[in-house]
């Protein structure tokens, strides 16, 4: 099953998934998961040893709802999926630092990648499960946990909009130097992911490309259970 996910990923149409964040700021990815996969992620949920840490996000004003974070070992599928998505997703990366300057370039393999946040004292994985019941959404945010960060993430559906629950659209907003900010909705189908930006991308201006900060959430959760893998790839301090 993991080995059938990563060629899912190679053969995804790659110039397609630049073009969409080029010109919108996120990418669909259609059918990443089958539906007996998303079941798995989102079984591993009951078992409390899995995770290093959890958030309840009312407790901290972040939202409603609960969030956790993947210990070692992150279950296989996730682990594959993190590692598969990342060489694609690393030429998109350099290709923005070369428009908004930057540090070092990112390297095309992910376990270069984490030890060199590992280098900067950034040890704890960051993909994480969510679980949003009725009444539950998340604010708008961004994911940065040190210095080092990756400038792309991935949020994959487990449950059908519709059936398993109604409401709780995947939400990001871009703000614009001098210019009102763009809202986005998406409707996440089981399986399917978009890739968007941890905090900024780049935007073509008429003279040059400008820093578009952008922030991510969810809608408040109307029906049912709604449950989303978050793929995040630099790790925690």
């Amino acid at each position: 099953m993991p080995d059938d996910i990563a060629a899912r990923i190679r053969v995804l149409d790659w110039p397609a998934v630049t073009a969409a964040l080029t010109e919108r700021g996120f990418a669909r990815l259609l059918g990443l998961l089958r539906a007996e996969e998303c079941d798995a992620v989102a079984r591993v949920w009951e078992d409390r040893e899995r995770f290093r840490s959890a958030v309840v996000m009312e407790r901290l004003r972040f939202g409603r709802g609960e969030y956790r974070y993947f210990a070692h070992p992150i279950p296989r599928i996730v682990e594959r999926l993190r590692a598969a998505l990342y060489p694609p997703l690393a030429p998109i990366a350099n290709a923005w630092r070369a428009t908004l300057g930057g540090e070092e370039p990112f390297p095309a393999d992910l376990d270069e990648f984490l030890a060199r946040c590992a280098a900067q004292g950034q040890h704890r994985p960051t993909p994480l499960l969510l679980r949003y019941g009725p009444g539950d959404y998340n604010c708008l945010h961004q994911d940065l946990y040190g210095r080092v960060a990756f400038p792309l993430q991935v949020a994959v559906g487990l449950d059908r909009p519709g059936r398993d629950y109604e409401g709780g659209e995947f939400l990001l907003l871009e703000q614009r130097p001098r210019a009102q900010s763009r809202g986005t909705a998406i409707v996440l189908a089981q399986g399917e992911a978009v890739v968007f930006p941890s905090w900024a991308r780049p935007v073509a201006g008429r003279q040059r490309a400008y820093r578009a900060a952008m922030r991510h959430g969810a809608s408040e959760v109307t029906r049912g259970v709604r449950r989303v893998l978050g793929i995040i790839f630099h790790d925690a301090a």
